[in-house]
């Protein structure tokens, strides 16, 4: 499991590409609320949006996850303690005041760039 990067996938690469080529501007990987380990994949601190770009089968994705049938209790135990952490994380970012969405990785990357850019112009637009 060494291998597996927790930033900078292919996934989000592409999305934050997707993002920059229509002028948006954001941080990367950018602290939210002191003392919570969770930084999301692309933060834009003036509207206080947050994007987090998660993977199909480490995060238990209602449409693509899969549980591996090799050693299933370890992995039940580990996938259901990652959707518990996701949880804990938005929770506490929506009670900071920030927006957090959630972006799949089998999602097409330039319908969710669509979805970001609409609600961080609209937010954009009320300040």
């Amino acid at each position: 499991m060494r291998a597996n990067c927790s930033t900078d996938t292919v996934h989000e690469v592409a999305l934050r590409s997707e993002l920059h080529r229509r002028g948006l501007r954001f941080r990367k990987h950018k602290a939210l609320v002191p003392g919570l380990r969770f930084r999301p994949d692309i933060v834009f601190p003036r509207q206080r949006i947050v994007v987090e770009c998660l993977g199909c089968f480490w995060h238990r994705c209602p449409v693509d996850g899969v549980t591996p049938r090799t050693n299933s209790d370890y992995w039940q135990a580990k996938l259901e303690r990652n959707v518990e952490r996701d949880q804990r994380n938005a929770r506490t970012v929506a009670e900071a005041g920030w927006h957090l969405i959630i972006v799949w990785e089998h999602e097409d990357t330039v319908a969710a760039a669509d979805r970001i850019e609409t609600l961080v112009r609209c937010a954009a637009a009320r300040a």
